[in-house]
């Protein structure tokens, strides 16, 4: 009963954290890009204009906790059935409903998008369906619908089954689901939203896969395997290996996707762009949190892992993967906004 107690509050603290730091990115980012009204032009009002930014919160929180979930079997093991299925029933439910919550994030995302291309009328049916026919970012966001709720049934099997649902389908199937959301950016404007073709697409694509794994697998880990040191002395070094390559791909993507972002667009310069332009801004608001993070891994990879593989309590742990977390959530809410943000 107090593991259980220590998880439900490990829990509560770390994902409010990582929900709040986004919501706040988010809405820091949406004030930093006010566009001034143009006479004669609808804009959108201020619940669209809020509004979307939010439910695409919701949409890659989930996102990211339904690829951490799935990846944690991976970092346990399937050697130890019986210390590891306890946390891994907590996971299994959790993942039906953060793939839940994956499917009505892309579904409302789908609904403020076509307010947003719409502001002079709300949206109907009509022109949702008229938005998923013509624009590559609504098709994008049915087609992640589509596979995360193709990923809630899987969910649904293993909390009645157990592992006799592979873990490595739910991994690829969550993989897979974040694929379509980097058209709903800057990428669909350069004519790269289903072809694949550029630097550009391929960047953004390794970039989302590897915020996710990153975030994903490390809330997972706090949340529910930080309290079970004999655990976490299996998980923690394999995801610290794959939270290094992650944190390569993470900083080296960012920084070419913000760059062919800036040379692509007419008339900014690609570095004086970052400080003069409300994209630049963003950008180094992100450039700021990835410094953060970098220095926190850090601190949990080479001073407290060794402590951690051996065994020993490490109280400060929780706190500091908290931390983490959270300048995760806030550099996930500045990303929201910057796939939106005007680059001139």
């Amino acid at each position: 009963m107090t593991a259980t107690r220590t998880t439900a509050r490990n829990g509560y603290g770390l994902v409010g954290g990582l929900v709040l730091a986004a919501v706040a990115g988010a809405l820091i980012g949406t004030s930093l890009t006010g566009e001034t009204p143009v006479p004669g032009v609808a804009e959108p009002g201020v619940v669209v204009r809020f509004g979307l930014p939010l439910v695409r919160v919701l949409l890659d929180v989930s996102a990211l906790g339904t690829v951490g979930l799935s990846l944690l079997p991976m970092l346990l093991g399937f050697d130890r059935p019986t210390q590891t299925e306890p946390v891994l029933r907590l996971a299994r439910r959790a993942a039906v409903i953060t793939s839940a919550g994956w499917v009505v994030g892309a579904l409302l995302s789908l609904v403020f998008q076509t307010a947003d291309l719409h502001p002079d009328q709300g949206p109907t049916i009509g022109s949702i369906v008229d938005y998923v026919r013509t624009i590559g970012a609504g098709q994008a966001l049915v087609i992640s619908a589509v596979v995360a709720l193709i990923y809630l049934g899987f969910a649904v099997l293993a909390v009645r089954h157990g592992e006799s649902v592979p873990a490595e389908l739910r991994v690829v199937l969550s993989v897979f689901g974040l694929l379509p959301i980097p058209v709903t950016g800057h990428a669909s404007n350069f004519g790269l939203a289903w072809g694949g073709h550029g630097l550009t697409m391929v960047s953004m694509e390794l970039h989302v896969m590897a915020a996710a794994g990153w975030t994903g697998g490390l809330a997972a880990l706090g949340v529910l395997v930080a309290s079970n040191r004999t655990l976490l002395a299996t998980a923690l070094p394999k995801f610290s290996k794959l939270a290094t390559l992650c944190i390569a791909v993470v900083g080296v993507t960012g920084l070419v996707n913000a760059f062919l972002t800036l040379y692509e667009t007419p008339g900014v310069d690609p570095v004086g762009g970052l400080f003069t332009t409300h994209y630049g801004w963003i950008v180094l608001g992100k450039l700021a949190c990835f410094a953060v993070l970098a220095a926190l891994g850090a601190n949990i990879r080479f001073r407290l892992l060794p402590l951690i593989v051996q065994h020993q309590r490490v109280s400060a742990l929780v706190s500091w993967i908290s931390l983490e977390v959270a300048v995760m959530g806030l550099a996930y809410g500045l990303a929201v906004v910057l796939t939106r943000a005007p680059v001139a």
